[in-house]
């Protein structure tokens, strides 16, 4: 056996996918920010999730993910007292108001026009004022980070108040002795901003869901590459999608009290 290279068993690859999270305090949790005085004199029940991003669109492998996650978020909003409107009624105003004002992203740079945008906004909202009951529009961003997995002998990467261990990806069996842990690996959470009538926002908060990157079996020095398959671990969707919304939702053993 190469000196580089370090053999892993079947169960130390188990253990290396595994969830490290397992409740707990976690220092990383997102600093939300609630209205809470004004929600307490005009509570939000009717919502619609927006298809598009709050800022720039995500980059493109997230957006191909992104339908499949409004619906996880939906199905908890609606689990816990939500009302929510098709999105499909969204697409139609906001398609209607890019028609007159434009397309607030600029295609080459992925620049967002806040005018435009707010313009656009304004329109989708005087739109579902007019056909019937709407109270808020809950922006589901899906970001981007780079986190190093070097929390110890276990290898954990922390954000936004999850705990993951990296996954590998390829026909090997081995990580390289002489991994760089302190190397930094793309992760994804998911940013959610709501907006009342008014187009104040409301809340803002982000969970963090899971590792875009997975360590290259194939390289005999060991770096980092995309996974083939992404943010497919519902369970760890649902726990990123409950710590985005507390404590709008209040989240069970919320890993932010320490």
């Amino acid at each position: 056996m190469p000196k580089k290279l370090l053999l892993l068993t079947f169960s130390a690859l188990i253990w290396l996918t595994a969830c490290a999270t397992g409740g707990g305090y976690n220092p990383t949790v997102f600093p939300f920010e609630v209205e809470t005085e004004r929600l307490a004199e005009s509570p939000v029940r009717t919502v619609v999730i927006p298809h598009v991003n709050l800022g720039s669109p995500s980059r493109n492998h997230l957006e191909d993910v992104a339908p499949r996650i409004d619906a996880r978020i939906s199905s908890y909003l609606k689990a816990n007292g939500y009302k929510v409107l098709p999105q499909r009624d969204f697409k139609q105003h906001w398609n209607a108001a890019v028609r007159a004002f434009g397309d607030p992203v600029d295609p080459t740079t992925g620049r967002v026009n806040m005018k435009t945008f707010s313009q656009i906004m304004q329109s989708v909202r005087d739109r579902f004022i007019e056909v019937g009951e709407l109270e808020a529009f809950v922006f589901t961003d899906l970001v981007e980070l780079d986190v190093p997995f070097n929390g110890g002998l276990k290898h954990i990467g922390r954000w936004d108040g999850v705990s993951r261990r990296p996954s590998m990806q390829g026909p090997g069996t081995g990580v390289s002795a002489d991994f760089d842990w302190s190397m930094t690996a793309a992760v994804a959470s998911v940013q959610i901003t709501i907006f009342d009538t008014d187009l104040q926002r409301l809340f803002v908060s982000r969970g963090g869901l899971d590792a875009t990157d997975a360590i290259d079996a194939r390289s005999s020095t060991g770096r980092y590459v995309r996974r083939r398959s992404l943010l497919e671990n519902n369970q760890y969707l649902d726990e990123g999608i409950a710590l985005a919304l507390h404590p709008l939702i209040e989240m069970e053993k919320y890993p932010g009290n320490p």
